[in-house]
């Protein structure tokens, strides 16, 4: 199965800027002069898929986590029924026609009791002894997942056909749809009959499939998804639109009037960017859109004249920084005084971080010490501690919250980062912990203490986001 397409783009909208629907109608949109040879990828609306799943930040316990900890009192039921309420606000809020808004409330009720049916009729089905319930919580997280997308979709092409644009709403979530697909076969089949010089395609950001986009991209699917439209139909270009600039660093830490919109930048950039929790892009989504030789753009929904920034392959000119990041992580060193010379310690420490979803920014290591630099909840670092200390009883291991701090370029060559990065943070007051480069020179790193994470941010952007002219007189 083929699609022709030709001179199209493929656009995704994340889930804080659909939550602004309604405004994004004329700038993103453009109701008044409608463009079409556009496919519009949708994540759910700001927080269902929070409530479906669990808290990305806080695990806070949705719909998912009360149903696969069987928590007292069927309170998954509860949850759902939050999920329920919390999708008709979202709705009601971006829909004005009294029409509209039933056609939404019925879809709503349709998939969230559909929803409720199966969970019930698999809590049954689970108390006979032949099947074990931990053995379908792949296929439920799936299930649940895609409920938040459909009905945004849903709701997005409802508000668009209201307003004068074709839309067709393009439901890739599998619902009730007992054909098994890979994750490219449901794409081209959900496209297959669109005119996109005549329709405007809202796609689902979660695709149903045999490879199982939960089970092996998590909350990273609509990325995934969009990336593979744009590869599969050879787009002109794919853009995500969000709320705000891809910038030099985050206005409220370093003052709005300091930061400078990247512009142009690499994938390279990207995918240091989404190691550091700050995606651009989903690093298998970034992969896809490489190997297809598919530009990236980002872009500020809420800005429509401005291009944003763009993401290819291109080397940068001359050796520049372009973002200053950090994030907040857990330093998990392990000493043992018989490492020395001795093989397996690490490969060790990195099956049971793997083994807890604990993971892994960055690491260091001497003769007899290996310290893993880790963003995960607590509660999951301290059981890898617990099995590391059964597994080598004489090693002494410490877990230390802590930040890393990240200069971040095309190209570092010639800049001193390291150098300059330590001066910068011992005038500003700053211990650091520890600090290094890669040979590559996409990236350097400082650990710090954890109240010193704003500070560090500021203090590296003031010393590298400068002039050309002063980058010359400080390369010289």
């Amino acid at each position: 199965m083929t699609v022709e397409f030709k001179n199209h783009t493929v656009e995704k909208i994340g889930g804080t800027s659909m939550s602004r629907l309604s405004e994004l109608l004329e700038p993103l949109f453009r109701v008044n002069d409608p463009e079409y040879n556009r496919i519009f990828v949708v994540s759910a609306f700001g927080g269902i898929t929070n409530l479906l799943l669990e808290h990305k930040k806080s695990q806070e316990p949705g719909v998912y986590a009360h149903f696969s900890n069987e928590t007292e009192g069927h309170a998954w039921m509860g949850a759902l029924s939050r999920v329920d309420a919390a999708m008709r606000d979202a709705h009601e809020a971006v829909l004005d026609d009294a029409g509209d808004r039933a056609q939404a409330a019925d879809f709503v009720r349709e998939r969230i009791e559909g929803a409720r049916s199966c969970l019930i009729d698999l809590q049954r089905l689970c108390s006979y002894g032949h099947f074990r319930l931990s053995q379908h919580m792949a296929l439920t997280r799936e299930l649940l997942s895609g409920l938040g997308e459909s009905h945004s979709a849903f709701v997005t092409a409802l508000l668009l056909r209201r307003n004068g644009i074709n839309a067709r709403f393009v439901d890739l979530s599998g619902w009730r749809d007992e054909r098994e697909m890979t994750l490219d076969e449901r794409i081209l089949d959900g496209l297959a009959d669109i005119d996109l010089t005549q329709e405007m395609p809202i796609v689902t950001g979660y695709a149903q499939c045999v490879e199982g986009l939960m089970n092996k991209f998590d909350r990273g699917y609509s990325e995934v998804t969009f990336s593979q439209i744009a590869a599969l139909t050879h787009a002109r270009e794919a853009i995500i639109h969000k709320e705000f600039h891809l910038s030099s660093a985050d206005p409220k830490l370093v003052g709005a009037a300091n930061v400078r919109k990247l512009g142009h930048t690499n994938y390279d950039v990207a995918d240091q960017l989404s190691n550091m929790g700050m995606e651009a892009i989903h690093p298998t989504a970034a992969k896809a859109l490489r190997q297809a030789e598919v530009s990236l753009r980002v872009t500020n929904a809420f800005e429509p004249h401005d291009p944003g920034t763009l993401i290819d392959d291109a080397e940068a000119e001359k050796g520049v920084a372009e973002i200053v990041t950090g994030l907040d992580i857990y330093a998990f060193e392990l000493f043992e005084q018989d490492m020395v010379g001795v093989k397996g310690y690490d490969a060790k420490v990195l099956e049971r971080l793997t083994r807890y979803n604990c993971r892994i920014v960055s690491k260091t290591s001497n003769a007899n010490t290996i310290t893993h630099f880790v963003d995960a909840p607590l509660s999951l670092i301290k059981k890898v501690e617990k099995d590391l200390s059964e597994f080598y009883p004489n090693a002494d291991i410490n877990v230390k919250s802590a930040a890393i701090v990240s200069v971040i370029g095309r190209d570092l060559r010639g800049l001193h980062v390291l150098e300059r990065g330590l001066g910068a943070l011992r005038r500003a007051g700053v211990d650091v912990i520890s600090a290094h480069q890669t040979t590559r020179t996409v990236d350097a790193q400082f650990v710090v203490g954890r109240d010193s994470l704003n500070t560090s941010i500021k203090s590296l952007h003031d010393t590298f986001m400068v002039t050309d002219g002063e980058v010359a007189k400080l390369v010289a």
